[in-house]
């Protein structure tokens, strides 16, 4: 599902046009997205947290060259699925 289709549903769903939901879905990925920069959790209940995981520096080998490659440390988002999330899709077939 890509942002158009999410909007549509969201606004066949809940009653509201288009544009608002379109809005409202900007409004809460901008809130999300400030909240990781500044390194707040953001807990959904129900759906799962959004959190920012610090990856260390590391060296890798260039698989063309076979030199070594240093990688720098870097923050990086990860979402964890709630417990709710989880048991519904294992009991999904699809």
């Amino acid at each position: 599902m890509n942002k158009a289709e999410l909007v549509t549903r969201i606004a066949r769903e809940s009653g509201l046009t288009k544009a608002d939901s379109l809005r409202a879905l900007d409004t809460f990925t901008a809130l999300v997205m400030r909240a990781l920069k500044k390194g707040v959790r953001v807990k959904i209940a129900g759906f799962g947290t959004f959190v920012v995981q610090r990856r260390k520096a590391r060296v890798v080998l260039n698989p063309k060259s076979k030199t070594p490659v240093k990688i720098p440390s870097r923050r990086a988002p990860r979402f964890t699925p709630s417990k709710e999330l989880k048991a519904m899709l294992a009991g999904s077939s699809r």
